[in-house]
């Protein structure tokens, strides 16, 4: 059996699950997520537990067992406590910040750049070089983070640009004189 797939999900009493066929959908107070699996993997609550588990031993259901249940468990964690990503913005000039439901962003180009806030998605500047991007869906988070992060990604010579704030870059040395 798959280590991971097996694992039982503990369900916080905050978090309402709906099965309907193979689409698990959970509820909270935070909002509402909705994942659809394969057939050949069910999902079943018991109680405060919610289990996968699958129908045969092929190598692809498998794999898909233990995804599902992390697709799951993280579900579970967003709904409860969310998750956040910050952005460490390096630079001279370089800053950001938040308006009402849009970022701009002032990176270096002779033009600012204007993202808006995806639906889900929280954006929150600390200060002109730090920003936090927060929401329920780990998959979106992180995909805000990487979009925004790819506006200037850093460099290896001075350390200019957007990183993650647990990110080390690691430095060239450059050129040396005669």
């Amino acid at each position: 059996m798959s280590r991971i797939g097996k694992a039982p999900i503990e369900v916080p009493s905050n978090v309402n699950i709906a099965i309907k066929g193979n689409t698990v959908t959970m509820k909270s107070d935070k909002g509402e997520l909705s994942y659809t699996h394969e057939t050949s993997v069910s999902a079943s609550v018991e109680g405060t537990v919610l289990t996968v588990t699958r129908s045969n031993e092929e190598k692809e259901t498998r794999a898909l067992h233990g995804l599902t249940r992390s697709l799951l468990s993280n579900m579970i964690v967003g709904l409860t406590n969310g998750y956040k990503k910050t952005l460490q913005i390096n630079g001279v000039g370089y800053k950001v910040d938040v308006k009402s439901n849009k970022a701009v962003f002032n990176l270096g180009y002779s033009h600012p750049i204007y993202l808006y806030q995806p639906a889900g998605i929280k954006l929150t500047a600390e200060g002109p070089t730090t920003l936090h991007v927060e929401g329920i869906d780990k998959e979106l988070v992180g995909e805000v983070a990487a979009k925004i992060r790819a506006l200037r990604p850093p460099e290896p010579y001075k350390g200019k640009g957007i990183k993650y704030s647990d990110e080390v870059i690691i430095r060239k040395a450059g050129k040396t004189g005669k």
